[in-house]
């Protein structure tokens, strides 16, 4: 199963006093200011969940896995996730 911004804003109106579209409005507005804030490169921190970074990835040589064929894998910039602790006990806590 998927976590989706309509789960999210579904969830907001039943525990909230906010209507669906105010919901769905909030939780566009959430995540369009995480893409605005990564694209100026700085850092996402939510406390109690984890960190978002941009980092710089290096050109690299690579290999078309379907021909063999060596290709240089261009440089790049790549989003990246660090969980905090809170987030990596509950997750442990899930695991059997």
């Amino acid at each position: 199963m998927s976590l989706t911004k309509q789960d999210i804003a579904n969830t907001l109106v039943k525990k909230t006093e906010l209507t669906q579209t105010q919901a769905l409005a909030l939780t566009n507005q959430f995540f369009d200011q995480i893409i605005e804030t990564l694209k100026t490169g700085e850092e996402i921190k939510l406390s109690s969940f984890g960190n978002f970074v941009v980092r710089e990835k290096t050109s690299r040589p690579g290999r078309n896995p379907k021909t063999g064929e060596e290709v240089m894998i261009s440089a790049r910039k790549v989003v990246t996730f660090k969980a905090g602790p809170k987030l990596k006990l509950a997750t442990q806590l899930g695991k059997k």
